[in-house]
């Protein structure tokens, strides 16, 4: 397969895959009212999804990078397809749980492995091809709570999930007849695990970079709401807040990786995050509701051209043989930080109050961003192209 319909291919999986996750979100008061389960235990079924991707990213995302990159991805998918079968027949909270938490495991492992395909399969074109894998996941994260609203009413609970799992077992067919790019023998680690890859000082400072970005997400996204409902906002300013900030980042992601291929993923990821934690200071200090908004589309827009640059700098920092594992590494931080990052925003709200828990936040923020610099070292000023050479691996 040619490689431009190769890396289309992959996007549109990486959409589908990303509508697994996006589809639980408008289902919760569906499993509540039909199979009376609490919200909380509603709650734990959405974390346990969160939790069990970061252990597959972590644990068993490296393993593409022994030349499995193709196996584990098409298992991967196929343990997706087991555990949305599942939720969908699943009546009660332990069948729930236990779907979610192997559709978790599902993503967590084939994920990593298909943006190494991507990676390695057209390097001179990582930042655009990294954007666009950005702006399909978030586009197929919007979609899935659309197809649910669609499809429940009239075909009832477990009906978004067959469809979804018919079209993971299509693309899957696809992907199953095609050859890929693998780690040679003689390149492919021993490690077990991705955390190795932290003693490179500039997968560390990407990593920390990336962190940064969902700390600020996950502080933002849990308190958004909210905030505005304290400041008497309209409804609609309370509810469109975090849709509307994700399609930036799906519309302008590709244009953003080219930027920071061009420019270096580290300076534009860093320019991002000091801009983004501007942002978050004045939401913790502005009066009213439309003040707010108006450094939001500000702020969104600033996210839409650097929020991929993590995942680039991640990409030219890494040994090609790992970059499996690296992306994992990346994904499964981020996943864990912004969960944390929501737990505590909470908490603080509560606490300490609005202006406080947000330039809490934007402290941390460019304190992992300075460090993220200053440990990418020369790294600080590279950019894709000159790194194109060393992502070649073996067909």
């Amino acid at each position: 397969m040619p490689v431009k319909r190769l890396i289309l291919t992959l996007q549109l999986a990486t959409a589908i895959m990303s509508m697994t996750y996006g589809v639980m979100f408008t289902m919760i008061d569906d499993f509540r009212d039909e199979y009376g389960i609490s919200e909380s235990g509603l709650g734990l079924v959405l974390a346990i999804g969160f939790f069990s991707a970061f252990v597959g990213q972590i644990s068993l995302a490296p393993l593409a990078d022994r030349g499995h990159a193709k196996r584990m991805m098409i298992i991967g998918f196929a343990v997706v397809v087991l555990g949305s079968l599942t939720m969908a027949f699943g009546t009660n909270l332990p069948a729930l749980l236990v779907g979610r938490l192997i559709m978790g495991i599902g993503g967590g492992m084939s994920l990593p492995a298909l943006r190494k395909i991507v990676i390695v399969s057209d390097p001179e074109n990582l930042g655009g091809n990294m954007g666009r894998l950005l702006s399909v996941d978030i586009a197929g994260f919007a979609i899935g709570p659309m197809l649910s609203v669609l499809l429940v009413g009239p075909f009832g609970i477990a009906s978004p999930f067959l469809v979804i799992s018919a079209a993971i077992i299509a693309i899957t067919a696809v992907l199953s007849r095609i050859d890929v790019p693998e780690t040679a023998s003689a390149d492919q680690p021993t490690e077990r695990l991705a955390f190795d890859l932290l003693r490179i000082p500039a997968v560390s400072g990407a990593v920390f970079i990336g962190v940064a970005l969902f700390l600020m997400i996950g502080t933002f996204d849990s308190l958004w709401a909210m905030m505005m409902e304290d400041l008497d906002a309209a409804d609609w300013m309370a509810n469109a807040g975090v849709s509307l900030f994700a399609i930036p980042m799906a519309i302008l992601g590709p244009y953003g990786g080219r930027l920071a291929q061009r420019k270096g993923p580290y300076r534009v990821g860093a320019i991002g995050i000091t801009v983004g934690a501007f942002c978050m200071v004045m939401y913790g200090f502005l009066p009213t509701p439309e003040l707010m908004l108006l450094v939001f589309f500000f702020h969104i827009l600033n996210d839409g051209f650097t929020v991929t640059s993590a995942g680039v700098a991640v990409g030219i920092a890494a040994p090609p043989e790992r970059q499996a594992g690296a992306q994992g590494l990346l994904g499964g931080m981020q996943t864990l930080i912004g969960g944390f990052a929501a737990s505590f925003a909470g908490w603080s709200y509560d606490h300490l109050g609005r202006g406080p828990t947000f330039s809490i936040t934007a402290v941390l923020m460019m304190v992992l961003t300075i460090s993220g610099l200053a440990l990418a070292g020369d790294k600080r000023t590279a950019v894709a192209e000159s790194v194109e050479g060393s992502l070649d691996l073996a067909h």
